[in-house]
């Protein structure tokens, strides 16, 4: 899989302007101990569906040393609700446990290797990936979930454990594209697993 980050890989740096006006990059997460950044956007009916187990699972896990940080990567050219503007009526409409920032390059959402929102990584206190893809089964329609695997993750790795599922399937939209067809995904792009 060439063009999603690989396990163990180290966590790409980026500068990035968030909803609050701030920019942030990753140092300025270095007081985390798990880091888990995860590709989201205003519109799709996948991310809609599933974030508010998000929040959940960001929420049971804050006092554990656990950080989320969203990124919006989706051209606003392609769709136009993805915008900065957008971004910020959201946040201030739902008060996500999160930062979320907006990635207007594109270059975070390549240097990762987003393929879908919602797409999840997982990062261990040395900045490696231990979990990538999916957070549950059933994003679209959440009251039908029968794993939360970003959450199995998340307690596997506090525990000290190894993760049992590491690599799952993102389950989404993809990622809108500048300059593409809004269903359009990287050649080298694939399932995970």
């Amino acid at each position: 899989m060439s063009f999603t980050l690989t396990l163990g890989s180290k966590a790409p740096d980026f500068s990035l302007k968030a909803t609050d006006g701030n920019t942030y990059s990753l140092e300025d997460f270095n007081d985390s101990k798990i880091l888990v950044i995860f590709f989201t956007c205003n519109h799709c009916p996948y991310v809609i569906g599933s974030d508010e187990i998000t929040r959940k699972t960001a929420e049971k896990f804050k006092s554990k040393g656990v950080k989320f940080v969203g990124i919006n990567s989706n051209s606003p050219n392609t769709y136009a609700e993805d915008s900065f503007e957008h971004m910020v009526k959201r946040m201030d409409e739902n008060k996500f446990p999160w930062l979320y920032l907006y990635d207007s390059t594109q270059d975070v959402a390549r240097a990762y290797g987003a393929l879908r929102t919602p797409h999840f990584f997982v990062f261990n206190e040395e900045r490696e990936l231990v979990y990538t893809g999916r957070g549950i089964d059933n994003p679209r329609e959440s009251e039908k979930m029968t794993v939360n695997d970003l959450e199995n993750a998340l307690a596997e790795l506090l525990e000290g454990k190894e993760i049992s599922t590491p690599l799952t399937n993102p389950i989404g939209c993809n990622v809108k594209w500048d300059g593409k067809e809004a269903h359009w995904m990287p050649a080298d792009a694939c399932d995970l697993v």
